[in-house]
């Protein structure tokens, strides 16, 4: 039994980090492939198949934790909700757990207790991380794109939270709103400027 974590969120200014996990079924659902290089109307449908057939779990850490853990440390932290949801579901320790990237939240995180490996790209090499990596995407866009409902001048349900030309201006106008992430530079030097 071997877990795929993969998260989204760890570049943009605003909004939480999500981590997903996913332990595949057989026979698993057909073109997985990286989150990012998949169309949206292609991701919703994977997204629909794993989660109906898969055991998976997601991992949110929101930007209070963000800014006071750092955005490396709340990643590790959603990753290893993320892992301890599926096991809760599966109700028991995968043999493995393989992580998107170049570091593991083992010897990290107090709560992990898997053994890990990294894989660079692991989202387009690993089945099982390119589902994890469908998931997070998904969930993450769409507390994005709920949240431009209440903030619309950021244009989240476009950008998603990254620093865009438009996100930017916004933020230049309108100020930060609790979403934002104010331990990452533009946001703090906009703080410092007002």
């Amino acid at each position: 039994m071997i877990i795929g974590v993969d998260e989204a969120g760890r570049g943009p200014l605003a909004g939480p980090v999500v981590a997903a996990a996913v332990l595949l079924c057989k026979p698993r659902p057909a073109g997985l492939g990286d989150s990012k290089v998949l169309t949206r109307a292609k991701r919703a449908g994977l997204e629909e198949a794993i989660k109906r057939r898969c055991a998976w779990g997601v991992g949110v850490v929101e930007v209070e934790e963000i800014d006071r853990l750092n955005i490396f440390g709340a990643t590790m932290l959603a990753m290893t909700i993320a892992v301890e949801a599926v096991c809760a579901k599966i109700g028991c320790d995968p043999a493995e757990v393989l992580v998107d990237g170049n570091l593991t939240p083992a010897g990290r995180r107090p709560e992990w207790r898997w053994p890990a490996r990294a894989i660079v790209k692991g989202d387009a090499k690993e089945p099982c991380i390119s589902a994890a990596s469908i998931i997070a995407k998904e969930h993450r866009d769409r507390m994005m794109r709920d949240a431009a409902a209440i903030h619309p001048q950021y244009g989240w349900e476009r950008n998603a939270g990254y620093g865009t030309a438009e996100h930017m201006e916004a933020l230049r106008r309108y100020g930060p709103t609790p979403l934002h992430r104010r331990s990452f530079a533009p946001v703090a030097q906009l703080e410092l400027n007002v």
